[in-house]
């Protein structure tokens, strides 16, 4: 989650919101590195997790992730979630809820829904604080 923060902080560079995301391959190397770029790019799918998932279907050669574990700082929205369903990455871990958007269980939970052919596992609320902090400091000098 550390190294996720750490591109999340460098979208703050380019005005973007400050998420950031990393793919482990199953013997825990990152793979792949994301952070928001809709600003930056001008891309509306620019999203961490997005970027990230690229990047390491690019570095594995192919799109499954199988046995992949994406770390991101917030809740992924719901096209986020689907492209996690999508790429059948193994694991999710985030960091802060995100009550207004999130597909991960607060208002969609998009990756356990038993009618998709792929489920990830789910770890939640990792250095949830830090993660908050980080977006909440973000939208007050807006």
């Amino acid at each position: 989650m550390r190294l996720a923060l750490e591109e999340a902080r460098a979208a703050l560079g380019t005005g973007d919101v400050p998420i950031g995301a990393v793919v482990l391959n199953p013997a825990g190397e990152v793979i792949g590195r994301g952070r928001n770029v809709r600003e930056a790019e001008g891309d509306p799918t620019g999203h961490a997790e997005v970027v990230a998932i690229r990047q390491a279907a690019a570095a594995l050669g192919e799109w499954r992730l199988s046995g992949c574990t994406l770390v991101v700082t917030l809740e992924p929205c719901t096209m986020c979630a689907g492209a996690i369903v999508l790429a059948r990455v193994q694991r999710l871990v985030f960091g802060a809820f995100d009550e207004k958007a999130g597909a991960v269980g607060s208002l969609w939970d998009v990756v356990r829904d038993r009618r998709l052919n792929h489920r990830p596992e789910v770890v939640a609320g990792v250095l949830a604080e830090e993660s908050g902090r980080l977006l909440t400091a973000f939208f007050a000098g807006l």
